[in-house]
């Protein structure tokens, strides 16, 4: 990545809505004043980089689960499967990510494969941080056959102010490892399931999508 790539990274597509209308507020506010228009400057960076949407580089080995998301580990933990995709009876790990209004919130696929299956729950906006979230939240689930037929499930869970769950690809569609599969919106969480790899992170670890290592066969 060079100089001008680190300081005006490439933008999702979600992001030039909100962009165009906070340089419109921060015009407004700096008719009203200076420093209101100066903060409004400082939110319109914030939103810049918030909908940042860098190019990340994946392992593609099918011995690893890579990080679906930025942010910070919450969970490493023994569970059973999400009810919802009817893998309730089947034992899996999990981890889940959170990511703060700072971190990218481009999700990536774990692993290579096929979506086999995608389900979107509506639901509450309780912090993303809080065990209940995983089942009071609106939250976006796709169940992912890896090229070993196993099924890795990647749940995107909405946050206290977060809004929107993107899903950028659709049923039986082919993964590469590090694809992009959506976004969340100001603030969220991912959880990943998977079995027959072993955990590789831990709790407060920091993650990068699409290149932090969290499993390995």
């Amino acid at each position: 990545m060079n100089m001008i790539d680190k300081v005006l990274p490439k933008i999702h597509n979600e992001g030039y809505k909100f962009i165009i209308i906070f340089v419109f507020v921060t015009i407004i506010l700096y008719l009203v004043h200076g420093f209101l228009g100066f903060i409004g400057l400082v939110l319109t960076i914030w939103c810049y980089y918030f909908f940042r949407d860098p190019e990340r580089i994946s392992i593609q080995d099918d011995s690893y689960l890579v990080s679906p998301a930025d942010g910070i580990v919450l969970q490493v933990l023994d569970t059973n499967g999400p009810k919802e995709l009817s893998l309730e009876n089947r034992k899996f790990k999990k981890v889940s990510i959170f990511m703060n209004v700072f971190d990218c919130h481009v999700n990536r696929s774990p692993c290579a494969g096929m979506v086999s299956d995608i389900l979107y729950k509506p639901g509450k906006f309780i912090n993303a941080s809080f065990d209940k979230a995983s089942e009071d939240n609106e939250r976006n689930y796709y169940k992912i056959k890896n090229n070993q037929n196993e099924d890795i499930v990647v749940v995107q869970i909405a946050g206290l102010i977060a809004r929107r769950i993107i899903t950028e690809v659709d049923k039986d569609q082919e993964l590469e490892q590090g694809k992009r599969i959506g976004m969340i919106r100001f603030g969220s969480r991912v959880d990943v399931y998977f079995e027959n790899y072993d955990p590789l992170v831990k709790i407060n670890q920091k993650t990068v999508a699409g290149e932090t290592l969290i499993a390995k066969k």
